[in-house]
């Protein structure tokens, strides 16, 4: 029996791992005020959370362990959105001193993120089957 093919969705978050996991070990600095606060040494998590999505990708690649990287994937994805919060929080309050195009795009961004990691849950989990 052959392995099915990667879906479309489950393509995405491999790509969108794939390069969220190389900026996490490239340029940490990044994301490091993403991680909610009460959370201690935000940049060993943040260096951890792009290994495990560079992890994720490559499981999700490889049709042996697709299933448990898809089930891995959709935990990290989950395990992760406090982060987004985070981001989506920061950003609006961005806007509260100064309302250039730059501070409303990311606060447009971040907060338009956030009911997209419904479907990115559902694609990786999705992805064994």
């Amino acid at each position: 029996m052959t392995a099915q093919p990667l879906g479309r969705g489950a393509r995405g978050v491999a790509l969108a791992f794939l390069v969220s996991g190389t900026v996490h070990l490239v340029r940490p600095e990044v994301f490091g005020r993403t991680v909610p606060r009460a959370l201690p040494a935000p940049r060993a998590l943040v260096v951890w959370s792009g290994v495990a999505e560079l992890a994720c990708a490559a499981g999700l690649l490889a049709p042996r362990t697709r299933r448990a990287a898809g089930a891995a994937s959709a935990a990290l994805l989950v395990g992760v959105f406090p982060a987004n919060v985070q981001m989506a929080v920061d950003g609006v309050r961005g806007l509260r001193r100064s309302r250039t195009p730059a501070t409303v795009a990311r606060a447009a961004v971040t907060l338009a993120r956030l009911p997209l990691q419904l479907p990115l849950v559902r694609w990786a989990a999705g992805a064994g089957r």
